[in-house]
């Protein structure tokens, strides 16, 4: 797919100037850290060692003391508390976090997540009656629940108390229950990026700072806070900049035996950033949800066994496999069906079957968008006469929780996030759903918008990665300083860069998919630098034309015969617009 490249705007020199000396860099860092608001020294050193001490007091969060004081009393009770999760990644993490921490101090505590298909997404009747029937008084909720109105009443005329963990965009009415969530309108939270399993974290700080219990003991479960931040792709910004930096650290030093054994099955090795999370951790912690039983992913998150935990995670690595199958297939019959839809719908793609997995069209959505930039529906109905359900992705510029909202009157429910959210529908509602939709994406679209952009740190030719002196074979002080960035994510991306008037001194295609390339500029002919680009054969001509090239890509290590050096891992490449000569 053909991309906008775009480099970031210049930002004010003198700024740039001085925050070069004071911190002794090459001006192209500091005019990356300028990029993400670090300005002086001070910032920078929080933003390179980030401190714990700097996590805000929880008790800033609205009614976060009503929820300490209503579970306190529930312990002191002995009353039966419930922890109810999500069924997604940053849902199974906070459940792990939450009962993984509260259960050794409160044995009277179980934790419920709903079943994808039978329940859906967030609290669910079959939930409350659980609680009910079973005798819990108090249901925690963790990433879900701001907007379960209904649910709240039914628990509450069960003689049920609710505490809400969550971390979506309320609605006009909030539940009748004891709600936490940075982004409550009358929450004055320094910080409402957190994740789900984020605000949980604040609850259990809060609980521990009352009770006078051990903080290390909460901090040393950081690894499921910065998998969940990873996994539900919140900013990396902040407090959970912060928190994700030591939840890293903690799973690269002391990996707990369930990620383990994933990454065992995975074939993967630590050290881990937090994108290897994204990519490896977090899609086989969502398989068990997708393809079963999401409280198969807790028991290995909180197993401490290891003839267990190698049992479950081939468990899950097993419905992972079978999980990449299924979208497979479905994304090719999506395809078709996109590409019979285009003459109707300019704007969006919106495609439907009966009998798609609902656990997989997230995913399949996403992969739409990358054949076609355009946000996304793909919807399914599991049986003959029930409701349509649906998984929507966005591309920038492009709110789809408000796009869904103004067309709200041809849905049943709906929820989600800017990027991404999930729906359901009556049959005869879609065709005007299709309609409006692509109409509400049409008011705000143009055609600048409809392609991909490749956002840009700088320009650089291949020599000023390296310091005078510096061998090619040794991974230069740029590079070193550029693994100080991590972790990546939204609000802090991975610095991507563009040279131009690239030569390929050797090309040659591996497995048949992927090009290995060796580059130089002919001013700077003796910098000849290593790079991958994935999945790109049909750049093969082009780069061995002996035409120059122009290069965007990241900057990553390759280890070789015991040797780390500096590798391009190219994002995208295209037949050079410099005159040479």
């Amino acid at each position: 797919m053909q991309k906008r490249w775009l480099i970031k705007d210049a930002s004010d020199k003198d700024t740039v100037k001085k925050l070069q000396h004071a911190l002794n860099v090459s001006e192209i860092i500091s005019e990356m850290l300028v990029h993400r608001g670090i300005t002086n020294f001070e910032q920078a050193e929080k933003f390179f060692n980030p401190s714990v001490d700097d996590l805000h007091d929880p008790f800033l969060m609205k009614d976060m003391s009503l929820a300490v004081s209503r579970m306190n009393e529930a312990i002191r009770n002995e009353e039966k508390i419930l922890i109810y999760g999500d069924y997604d990644v940053d849902g199974t993490t906070a459940v792990s976090l939450f009962f993984g921490m509260l259960f050794p101090k409160y044995e009277n505590c179980a934790y419920y997540i709903p079943d994808r298909y039978l329940e859906g997404y967030g609290v669910s009747e079959k939930g409350i009656n659980y609680a009910i029937d079973n005798g819990f008084s108090l249901i925690i909720t963790l990433d879900c629940g701001v907007k379960a109105v209904e649910m709240a009443d039914l628990a509450k005329k069960g003689g049920v108390d609710m505490i809400i963990c969550d971390h979506h965009t309320p609605g006009e009415v909030l539940p009748a229950a004891i709600v936490l969530d940075p982004k409550r309108k009358d929450c004055n939270y320094p910080y409402d990026e957190l994740s789900g399993c984020g605000v949980g974290f604040k609850l259990l700080q809060a609980l521990w700072m009352t009770n006078h219990w051990d903080s290390e003991e909460l901090l040393g479960q950081l690894d499921l806070l910065a998998i969940s931040i990873g996994a539900d792709i919140v900013p990396i910004t902040g407090e959970n900049r912060i928190l994700a930096f030591y939840g890293m650290k903690q799973i690269n030093t002391s990996t707990r035996i369930g990620v383990l054994a994933m990454l065992n099955v995975a074939k993967k090795n630590t050290p881990l950033t937090l994108t290897d999370v994204v990519f490896t951790i977090a899609p086989r912690i969502n398989a068990a949800g997708r393809m079963g039983d999401a409280k198969t992913a807790v028991h290995l998150l909180l197993c401490d066994q290891i003839n267990d935990v190698s049992a479950i995670a081939e468990e899950i690595q097993a419905a992972n496999d079978e999980r990449r199958n299924i979208d497979e297939e479905i994304k090719e019959e999506a395809l078709i069906l996109l590409e019979e839809s285009l003459d109707k719908l300019p704007f969006a793609n919106i495609v439907f079957k009966k009998g798609w997995h609902k656990g997989v069209i997230g995913i399949v959505a996403s992969r739409l968008i990358e054949h076609r930039y355009r946000p996304t529906v793909v919807l399914t109905q599991i049986e003959e006469n029930g409701l349509l359900t649906g998984s929507v992705r966005s591309i920038d510029g492009v709110n789809v929780y408000d796009v869904l909202e103004s067309c709200s009157e041809t849905l049943e429910q709906f929820g989600g996030h800017y990027f991404a959210a999930g729906l359901s529908l009556k049959e005869e509602n879609l065709s005007k759903f299709i309609q409006r939709f692509n109409e509400k994406v049409g008011e705000i679209v143009t055609d600048e918008m409809l392609v991909p952009e490749q956002i840009l740190e700088a320009e650089l030719n291949f020599h000023e990665l390296f310091l005078k002196n510096e061998s090619l074979y040794e991974v230069p002080r740029f590079k070193r300083i550029l693994s100080r960035f991590e972790p990546h994510g939204p609000g802090n991306m991975k610095p991507v860069f563009v040279t131009r008037n690239v030569f390929v001194k050797d090309a040659r295609l591996l497995k048949e998919q992927h090009l290995k390339l060796k580059l130089f500029q002919p001013e700077y002919a003796n910098c000849a630098l290593d790079a991958i680009a994935f999945f790109r054969p049909d750049a093969f001509d082009f780069c061995t034309s002996g035409e120059p090239i122009d290069v965007v890509y990241t900057l990553e290590t390759n280890e070789w015969n015991g040797r780390t050096t500096l590798q391009l891992n190219v994002k995208d490449l295209r037949p050079s617009l410099v005159l040479h000569g």
